[in-house]
């Protein structure tokens, strides 16, 4: 255990891990010739390997100062020359005493033509008063220059007055807290962003750079009062540009360093492509601090350990290196280490109390006049060739209320039926796509429903979102369109097209009430209780429900249903729980799944965009944005695009569905 700049006690990854040895170790792994000829016999990847993560960066130090008297060579010189790749990069790196390798990594982000900004982000707003100073002095020495004035010379702005103040190494003590201030400051912070035309920015600067961490935490809680909305939504409405992300930067690192480093993980390996100076950085820097909970952190928000994560996305000695540092694989008991489990409680408590705004990205054309939408359409469609982009332009700038009025003037004033028009004219992805938005929600709802059911497979990952996410109001509407359009109930057809736990709970879903206990099998009570809790009560009272499973049980409620369920029976618990804790955030993630990788999910993509456009699309771009670290409109060019000589977009070539779809994540 070690304290870390929050005055907590944190574990690293080596006690009951012997993969990392810690200083306390050091009898055991003594310094002699017999471990240093390991350097100078030749180039031993996996002896080196061994030696270097078997040893504290202490320890690493005392064997670089005995190579030299035994052989009178550099040992680090040598390692870059016996080496190559990142596996040098990694074993130099974990050869230099911390603070020298924090120097490094701030010089190289400031060095050459463009600067590294995430970088001088990332270490600045998470290192604490003592680490800044050693890290200040390395540069110097390093260097010989002075890390202020270069930072000074090569950023600009709030963002580089903010990096000063973080330079400077004067934040209060962590248990440091003026009562009498918390809410005030709460509301300085209010009054300089949300309270006003414009933003104070020397307010954050100051009060985010200089209160201690437990002061700063009481602070964003009275200013969740206050505002109705978290601190990190008023930085990302208030502010812009680097200085925005540096500011969230510091507000995650004060919430929590572990999950602030997790998240870091996940970006730097999720995707085409690592980013190994980030994997590499902070898997040096923490692995002798707080690595554990930092597994804990990244098991507990997404669906695999670190350990896996890294397994898939690396190889060779590199890989074994990094595997090596993060100490071991996490199995899926559930239990938190303590950082996490504080973690955990204080992000359902979070949750419970936040006001979400939802916000649509289409909203009524102010200036409507259905008779002339209806002319233009029937033109675009008249003759030889099809007018794609007058259609698109037209559908998907009208509210789904207007779409149904062109719909009825169509009829009335041309005598012909838009939606067979439509589908005479268009063709594959793009009429999927222009046909639901001309469909009423309710109608949407129950084709996608249907969809999902016929043929001979089930998609059962589309019944669990449509059903996991839709109020009682939605599901009622759903509920009669289905029977108007297929003469035949939802639930019938649900019940006839699945089996067992996974019928009843979606059966229950679709009834939106209690599961009686003759619906399962004798025996079965606890089951029957926790399916019964999650598909009648309201969202509010769940995450409560929730935040108390923490604090009673040291458990995750994510991670029990995935140890204890299986199938789809544990698919549709486990989407239930993601979308109480945070409905645009599971959806950005079921859009993020709908289009990595090879091939994309068009009917996911379709059926998401659709339904959410008048919802909260807004606020699941926001969730994709700061999940995945691209925007949902850039992923959706990319993914949909196609050699094709009619739609140029920004340079490139795109599909008629990419340019739709790209409309719909655009907020008006």
């Amino acid at each position: 255990w070690v304290p870390d700049q929050l005055g907590n006690n944190l574990q690293v990854s080596g006690a009951d891990q012997p993969q990392v040895c810690l200083p306390g170790d050091r009898e055991r792994w003594p310094v002699d010739p017999g471990f240093l000829s390991l350097f100078s016999a030749g180039s031993d990847k996996e002896a080196i390997l061994d030696l270097v993560t078997g040893r504290s960066n202490a320890q690493r130090q005392e064997i670089v100062k005995a190579y030299k008297s035994s052989y009178g060579k550099d040992l680090i010189d040598d390692l870059k020359y016996e080496l190559t790749g990142k596996f040098e990069r990694l074993i130099v790196s974990l050869m230099r005493p911390q603070a020298y390798h924090d120097a490094k990594e701030i010089h190289d982000a400031l060095k050459g033509a463009g600067t590294d900004e995430k970088c001088l982000i990332e270490v600045l707003a998470s290192r604490n008063n003592q680490q800044i100073h050693a890290l200040v002095a390395a540069y110097k020495d390093a260097y010989g220059s002075d890390l202020e004035e270069d930072i000074i010379g090569d950023t600009s702005g709030h963002f580089k007055k903010m990096l000063i103040v973080l330079l400077q190494g004067t934040r209060d003590d962590p248990g440091l807290v003026y009562p009498e201030l918390v809410e005030e400051d709460a509301q300085a912070l209010y009054d300089a962003g949300e309270a006003q035309w414009g933003t104070e920015e020397s307010i954050f600067i100051m009060l985010l750079g200089n209160r201690s961490v437990t002061h700063l935490r009481m602070v964003f809680d009275k200013y969740q009062e206050i505002a109705e909305k978290a601190i990190e939504d008023s930085i990302k409405s208030e502010l812009s540009g680097d200085f925005e992300r540096l500011m969230l930067a510091i507000v995650q690192c004060i919430r929590s360093v572990p999950m602030y480093f997790a998240k870091r993980l996940y970006k730097s390996m999720k995707g085409l492509g690592t980013q190994d100076n980030t994997l590499i950085r902070i898997m040096i820097c923490r692995s002798e601090i707080d690595m554990l909970d930092i597994r804990e952190c990244f098991r507990m928000g997404y669906e695999k350990s670190l350990y896996n994560m890294i397994k898939e996305d690396t190889s060779g000695d590199y890989k074994r290196t990094l595997l090596a540092l993060c100490g071991g694989d996490d199995d899926l008991a559930g239990e938190f280490f303590p950082e996490a489990a504080q973690l955990a409680y204080k992000m359902w408590e979070i949750s419970s109390m936040t006001k979400v705004q939802l916000r649509p990205t289409i909203r009524p054309a102010s200036e409507f006049d259905p008779a002339d939408d209806a002319q233009n359409l029937r033109k675009a469609m008249k003759g030889f060739g099809t007018d794609e982009d007058t259609i698109i332009n037209i559908v998907v700038n009208r509210s789904n209320e207007q779409r149904q009025e062109i719909k009825q003037v169509f009829k009335s004033l041309l005598g012909r039926d838009l939606m067979k028009d439509l589908k005479s004219e268009l063709s594959k992805n793009l009429e999927r796509l222009i046909i639901g938005l001309m469909l009423t929600p309710a109608e949407f709802d129950a084709k996608m429903m249907r969809k999902a059911i016929e043929g001979a497979g089930t998609d059962e990952h589309a019944l669990i979102e449509i059903l996991v996410t839709r109020t009682n109001e939605q599901i009622h509407a759903m509920n009669a369109a289905y029977k108007h359009a297929y003469k035949k109930s939802l639930e019938e057809a649900i019940q006839s097209d699945t089996s067992g736990r996974f019928c009843q709970i979606l059966t229950a879903l679709v009834q939106v009430m209690f599961i009686h206990s003759h619906l399962l099998t004798k025996g079965s009570y606890y089951c029957i209780k926790f399916m019964s809790i999650l598909c009648t009560r309201s969202f509010p009272h769940l995450r409560k429900v929730f935040q108390e499973f923490v604090r009673c049980s040291n458990k995750d409620i994510e991670q029990i249903i995935k140890k204890e369920m299986s199938g789809d029976l544990k698919q549709a618990m486990y989407g239930i729980v993601c979308s109480v804790k945070n409905q645009p955030n599971y959806l950005a993630n079921r859009l993020y799944k709908a289009m990595k990788g090879i091939g994309t999910d068009d009917r996911a993509l379709i059926r998401i965009m659709v339904s959410r456009s008048e919802i909260d699309l807004f606020n699941i771009r926001k969730e994709f944005k700061e999940t995945h670290d691209c925007s949902l409109h850039e992923f959706i060019q990319v993914e949909t695009m196609v050699v094709s000589s009619h739609f140029m977009v920004c340079g490139r070539p795109y599909s008629c569905l990419g340019i739709s779809l790209a409309h719909l994540t655009s907020s008006l």
